[in-house]
C-alpha cells in the first residue's frame, strides 16, 4: 500500500536538497504527496578526507538506506553515481530520471587562465579534487598540474577556488546547472563526456524504495526513464564487475545511437586506471545490443598487452598519444614518412571576402596562422578536437567541431550551419575536398590552398606490432618501401587513410572513434 505522505530520505546538501525537491514536483505530478526528512551520511561527516582514503563504500548513500531498511522513510534520493552497484538486500532502484548533462566542468581563476593551454588552465597550476578518476584523468592531458584534495558541497568548493586556495577545480556541471549557479567571475571549461569521461550513471538520479512495495514501485514507472536506465545499467555493470566504488579511478560513459547503416548500437567511452596517479588505459566500444557489453569491456581492458607502435608522424612535446601509450608500457615510435612544406598564400588571399574559415586538419591550421594574414570579424569551423585545439594555440575559438569520423557527414552538417555565407578552406593542396563537396551552392566555397606534401627518401620504419598510419600520403610513402607482415595490426586515421590502404591489399583496419588523439590511443588499445 502507498503511504497517504511519502517520506522522502536526503542528505542536506543544496544540490541534494534541489535533487529532493524536483522528485517531489515529480511525485506530486503523479498524485503522490510527500515530505523531505535530512539524514547525515558519513561522507558528510569527514570532510577532511580524499574519497580515496576513505574505507568501503556508499560514503554519501548507507545511512539513507538504513533509515529506508528501519522504515523511517519511504523513498531515498541518491545522485545515482553515489551509490554502490549493488543494493542491500530489500531495497530496490524503482526509477531513475533524465540525465542531466553528465560532462565534468573546470572551474579556473581568471588570472589562472592561459587559452592555448589544454582546458586554458595555466602550466604547474594548483587543481582541486578529491576524485581518484578525475585525478588520474587530468594527469593524463595534463601532467604538469598538481592536484590536491577539494573537499565540501558545490558553494564551499566554489568559495575556496575564490578565496585562491586553487587555481582551478574540477566539478560536474549537473550539480552546477541544477543549482543554477553564477560562474561569470571565472572561466570555464566544459570538456565533453567522451573526452574527459565521467563517473557511471553521472547526472543521473535514483529513486530507491524496499522490494516489497509492490504498489509505489509500480507507480514510479511513471518517473522513470527507459532509455537513461538502459545506457547507465552498462556503465554501472563496468563499474561492478571491477568490483569499484565512487574512490575507482573508473569512468565510463555510454550513448544509445545509430550506426553508418542507421542500426541501434550502443557507443560506450571507459577510461580505467590502476591508481590516481596512474595514466589510465582508454577504450571505445560499439555493440548492437546491451547484453553482455559491458562484461566485454571488462575483458577487453583486462587482456590489454603492452606492445610497440608506430606512428606515421614526428614525435610532438606533451603529446597525448605517446604519453597515454608509454605510461602503460607500450613502446612507440613516430616518425613522419612525408614531409610538409608551406606555400605562400597571402597575396591571394588579399581581397578575397569570406564569413567563415575552415580547416580540415592541424597542418591547415598551423601553415595557414603562421604566415599571420590579417583577417577579422570570422567565424571558424574545424573537424576534430585535435583541430580544434590547434586552433586555440593561436588565440582562436573554433565556432563548428566537426565530430563524426564520416568527414562526408561533417561536411552535410557544417554546409547547414554556414548557409548562404562564404567559407573559406585553407587546405592541402592534395586535398580531396570531402567537406567542399557537400556544399549545394559552389560558389559559396573558396579553397586556398596553404601546404603540400612530398615523400621523404629512404625512411627506415621500425618493426612494430602495430601501425598507425595518419593520412593517405603516409600510406603511400609506406608502401613504396615496406610490406605489412600477417602479425601487425592496423589503425587508419579515418575513411580517407583506411581506403588508401585497401589500395594496398589492406582489408582490416581499426578506424578511430574520433578524429584526435584519444581516438587514436582508444584504437591502440582496442585492435
Amino acid at each position: 500500500m502507498i503511504p497517504l505522505k511519502i517520506i522522502i530520505g536526503s542528505r542536506g546538501s543544496e544540490l541534494a536538497l534541489w535533487q529532493a525537491k524536483y522528485v517531489q514536483e515529480q511525485l506530486h505530478s503523479a498524485g503522490l504527496n510527500s515530505e523531505i526528512k535530512i539524514i547525515k551520511t558519513k561522507g558528510d561527516k569527514i570532510q577532511e578526507l580524499g574519497f580515496d582514503k576513505m574505507e568501503g563504500k556508499g560514503f554519501f548513500t548507507k545511512e539513507i538506506e538504513e533509515a529506508l531498511l528501519k522504515k523511517e522513510i519511504d523513498l531515498a534520493v541518491h545522485s545515482h553515481k553515489d551509490l554502490p552497484t549493488e543494493s542491500p538486500v530489500g531495497l530496490v532502484i524503482a526509477a531513475v530520471s533524465m540525465r542531466e548533462d553528465p560532462s565534468e566542468l573546470i572551474v579556473i581563476n581568471k588570472d589562472a587562465v592561459d587559452e592555448k593551454q589544454k582546458f586554458s588552465v595555466k602550466k604547474n597550476a594548483l587543481v582541486g579534487t578529491s576524485s581518484a578518476r578525475r585525478k588520474s584523468q587530468l594527469l593524463a592531458f595534463r601532467d604538469d598540474l598538481k592536484i590536491q584534495d577539494l573537499r565540501g558541497n558545490v558553494p564551499t568548493r566554489i568559495r575556496k577556488l575564490r578565496d585562491k586556495e586553487y587555481d582551478a577545480i574540477v566539478l560536474a556541471a549537473a550539480g552546477v546547472n541544477r543549482l543554477e549557479i553564477d560562474l561569470s567571475e571565472f572561466h570555464c571549461e566544459k570538456p565533453g563526456p567522451k573526452e574527459f569521461i565521467p563517473a557511471p550513471a553521472q547526472g543521473v538520479l535514483a529513486l530507491q524504495i524496499r522490494e516489497s512495495d509492490k504498489e509505489l514501485l509500480l507507480k514510479l514507472q511513471q518517473l522513470n526513464n527507459a532509455e537513461v536506465a538502459q545506457a547507465i545499467a552498462i556503465e554501472r555493470k563496468v563499474l561492478n564487475l571491477f568490483d569499484g566504488g565512487c574512490q575507482l579511478p573508473l569512468g565510463v560513459y555510454c550513448e544509445k545511437d545509430e550506426d553508418k547503416d542507421g542500426q541501434v548500437v550502443f557507443n560506450t567511452w571507459t577510461a580505467k586506471a590502476d591508481a590516481w596517479n596512474v595514466v589510465p588505459k582508454y577504450l571505445f566500444t560499439q555493440m548492437a545490443s546491451p547484453e553482455k557489453t559491458a562484461e566485454s569491456i571488462v575483458s577487453k581492458i583486462k587482456s590489454i598487452k603492452a606492445g610497440s607502435v608506430f606512428i606515421t608522424r614526428d614525435s610532438r612535446k606533451h603529446d597525448f598519444f605517446t604519453r597515454v601509450l608509454s605510461s602503460n608500457n607500450y613502446s612507440v615510435s613516430c616518425r613522419a614518412l612525408i614531409e610538409i612544406k608551406s606555400l605562400d598564400f597571402l597575396k591571394k588571399l588579399a581581397g578575397i571576402k569570406y564569413e567563415w574559415v575552415f580547416f580540415s586538419s592541424k597542418h591547415a591550421v598551423s601553415h595557414f596562422f603562421d604566415r599571420k594574414p590579417v583577417i577579422t570579424d570570422v567565424k571558424f569551423g574545424v573537424v576534430g578536437k585535435a583541430t580544434a585545439d590547434m586552433l586555440r594555440k593561436y588565440g582562436k575559438r573554433a565556432d563548428f567541431i566537426g565530430q563524426s569520423t564520416d568527414t562526408k557527414m561533417i561536411g552535410k552538417q557544417f554546409s547547414t550551419m554556414a548557409g548562404d555565407k562564404t567559407v573559406l578552406f585553407p587546405r592541402a593542396k592534395e586535398s580531396m575536398r570531402s567537406i567542399q563537396q557537400q556544399f549545394i551552392k559552389p560558389e559559396k566555397v573558396i579553397d586556398l590552398v596553404v601546404y603540400e606534401s612530398t615523400k621523404k627518401n629512404e625512411i627506415p620504419v621500425p618493426k612494430a606490432d602495430i601501425l598507425v598510419f595518419t593520412s593517405p600520403s603516409n600510406v603511400e610513402a609506406f608502401f613504396e618501401k615496406n610490406k605489412i607482415a600477417s602479425h601487425q595490426k592496423v589503425v587508419a586515421m579515418g575513411d580517407a587513410t583506411a581506403h588508401a590502404l585497401f589500395r594496398y591489399g589492406v582489408k582490416h583496419c581499426k578506424q578511430p572513434a574520433s578524429f584526435d588523439d584519444m581516438g587514436l590511443v582508444q584504437a591502440v588499445f582496442g585492435v
